[in-house]
């Protein structure tokens, strides 16, 4: 399953989602940085971090932990 977070640079509640994603081991996960303007900035930017499942197009807004993470991937 391909997984894509949402995220901006300098952003600490994206290092704690980085951390619920180790926590639940999630083993690849790609990252795309947001800019400050644009159409991503429009969708994400006051929801960031956001994961993204490609498979389904579902997303999981931040706060989430491991736990939460598990539960979004499901079985």
């Amino acid at each position: 399953m391909k997984l894509t977070m949402y995220r901006r640079e300098g952003c600490h509640l994206c290092d704690r989602a980085e951390e619920a994603l180790r926590g639940a081991s999630v083993p690849d996960c790609e990252s795309i940085w947001l800019d400050w303007r644009g159409p991503l900035a429009e969708r994400y930017g006051t929801r960031i971090p956001v994961l993204r499942r490609e498979d389904t197009g579902a997303e999981l807004d931040w706060p989430f932990d491991p736990w939460t993470v598990r539960r979004f991937l499901g079985p």
